[in-house]
């Protein structure tokens, strides 16, 4: 049956029922600005008139230093460990069909829903030492709470579906077709991996990696509740930014931790964001 072309309007042009590209990029762009563009800016504008002596002043501390390092030193070990389990996640989740499977799928946005608070009160009430699995661990002498070890699993909770998320979509549009073509060939399954999947899976795998990341350095309410809040031991560097802002003269201190979190954020989604770009421009010249 052949197609049959619809009427046009009178004036011979087609009227889209949504604003034209001008209009709605315009729109876009004023919200993105008042809302996103326009606090992050005036941070940096409040940091920037420290100078470099108020910088220096507020990085060189050794607390502050501290909780640097237990910020993105556990971030970054939570970023990794929830890729892992999140790509193995999704697979299951894709590739497999079983009893309840729905049911896992639907828990892996929780974290997205549950506030960040609930999630560090029944994490440290899971893994305290009279908990669920802290008691299970006790007899082996592991603490699993008010440590870095706490740190990193309530940093993980929070990271785990962005990594799901981003792979889960990428598994689905990939199919099968490839992989049996490389069995047929007699590919071994750790080759077809290594050559067919994990090329296809990289780009995603390292969004997933960089949103857990940025995720986990700037986590707060799950995470207070189960490191124990040490200074120089356990403390955050959100939780330190708190801190400064309670104390007298501290706010200069605060801005600037902050928007040094902001920056290693942002550095870290546009490093990832540029090397997913070049890595799909090269596929695309290999096809």
């Amino acid at each position: 049956m052949s197609e049959q072309a619809l009427p046009l309007p009178a004036s011979g042009r087609w009227r889209r029922p949504l604003p034209g590209f001008g209009l709605g990029l315009g729109i876009g762009l004023t919200w993105l600005g008042l809302i996103v563009l326009l606090p992050l800016a005036a941070l940096i504008l409040r940091s920037g008139g420290l100078g470099w002596a108020g910088w220096a002043r507020a990085i060189s501390d050794s607390r502050v230093i501290a909780s640097l390092k237990v910020s993105f030193g556990a971030s970054l070990i939570a970023a990794i460990a929830a890729l892992l389990f999140g790509a193995l996640i999704a697979w299951v989740l894709v590739r497999y069909r079983f009893p309840g499977r729905r049911l896992m799928d639907a828990l892996v946005d929780l974290p997205f829903a549950l506030p960040t608070a609930v999630a560090g009160i029944t994490l440290a009430a899971i893994y305290d030492e009279n908990g669920w699995i802290g008691q299970l661990v006790k007899p082996f002498g592991i603490q699993l709470v008010n440590n870095f070890t706490g740190i990193v699993i309530a940093l993980i909770f929070v990271g785990l579906p962005f990594a799901v998320r981003t792979v889960q979509p990428v598994l689905e549009a990939l199919g099968r077709e490839q992989e049996e073509a490389a069995i047929s060939l007699g590919a071994s399954r750790l080759t077809t991996l290594r050559r067919v999947i994990l090329p296809e899976l990289l780009p995603a795998l390292l969004t997933g990696f960089s949103l857990a990341f940025a995720r986990a350095l700037g986590e707060f309410g799950s995470v207070i509740f189960i490191s124990g809040n040490l200074p120089w031991k356990t403390e955050i560097a959100p939780m330190l930014i708190t801190i400064r802002l309670e104390e007298d003269g501290g706010v200069p201190a605060a801005i600037v931790l902050a928007t040094l979190l902001l920056l290693m954020s942002f550095a870290c989604l546009l490093a990832i964001n540029a090397a997913s770009t070049l890595f799909a421009h090269g596929n695309r010249r290999d096809g």
